[in-house]
């Protein structure tokens, strides 16, 4: 089990890229959330199986459709205890 927050940026922002990734996260059983920020990238906090996590981090590299991705950074935190997956908005 491990708990991931990975920052996306590029063109992630009103591509439906958050929509990508609470539709792929379920698929997978992951738990956590994804949100926009103000400078324009995408948070994802992503809890499970480190192979299913792992599996998440390549789809987020990919993007959504009409999304490209430029940059992904990765930083491991905490477990969470999330529930389910949701899309948060500011």
């Amino acid at each position: 089990m491990k708990t991931l927050r990975i920052f996306i940026s590029g063109i992630v922002q009103g591509v439906f890229f958050r929509q990508f990734v609470k539709e792929q996260a379920e698929k997978l059983g992951l738990r956590g959330y994804v949100r926009n920020l103000n400078d324009g990238r995408v948070e994802a906090v992503i809890e499970g199986k480190d192979s299913d996590v792992d599996r998440m981090i390549e789809l987020c590299k990919k993007g959504s459709p009409y999304s490209k991705v430029e940059t992904i950074k990765i930083e491991k935190i905490g477990h969470q205890g999330f529930k389910e997956f949701k899309i948060l908005r500011f």
